[in-house]
């Protein structure tokens, strides 16, 4: 039997500190989760990241290809999501047409991991213009009689059978 009198205490078993610091660690982390949503939806739940490239001609008016598909004439501007090497053509009647494999660069916010940050959690609005100016050079006119001199000069090279070794 246990003596219980004045001036005794009565010991009180407690929760070890293992188990108080894991209850911290998950109120913690629960507070850190619902952070992070909360900057999500204050932030408009919407990507804070504007991506925009203008393709410009000298001299302007050409048509643009981008991939492949009309997008417009230059001075044109072209929303995109995606960074890499992109197909550029540039059709103007009366000058050469223009294809170019043009590099289109990440800025240094854009490079993972932060690129995840400044796409989702970014407080304000981050607009990346990038400007791409395109010389056509004036196609040069052959006259009727020029391209007749030049196919017969090819046809008789073509018509003279080089001479096999012995």
């Amino acid at each position: 039997m246990s003596d219980v009198g004045p001036g005794s205490a009565e010991i009180i078993s407690t929760p070890p500190a293992r188990n108080h610091s894991r209850a911290v660690g998950r109120a913690v982390l629960r507070t850190l989760i619902l952070l992070l949503f909360a900057c999500q939806f204050l932030t408009g739940c919407s990507h804070n990241m504007n991506r925009r490239m203008t393709i410009r001609s000298e001299p302007p008016g050409a048509l643009v290809l981008l991939e492949g598909e009309e997008v417009g004439y230059t001075p044109v501007g072209i929303d995109f999501n995606h960074y890499g090497t992109r197909e550029i053509t540039l059709i103007k009647d009366g000058y050469e047409t223009v294809t170019a494999m043009q590099k289109v660069r990440s800025p240094w916010y854009q490079k993972i991991p932060l690129d995840f940050v400044s796409d989702n959690f970014s407080p304000v609005k981050i607009n990346d213009r990038l400007d791409y100016t395109f010389t056509l050079n004036k196609q040069e006119l052959v006259s009727n009689d020029q391209l007749l001199q030049r196919a017969k000069g090819l046809r008789s090279q073509s018509q003279v059978l080089p001479k096999q070794p012995e």
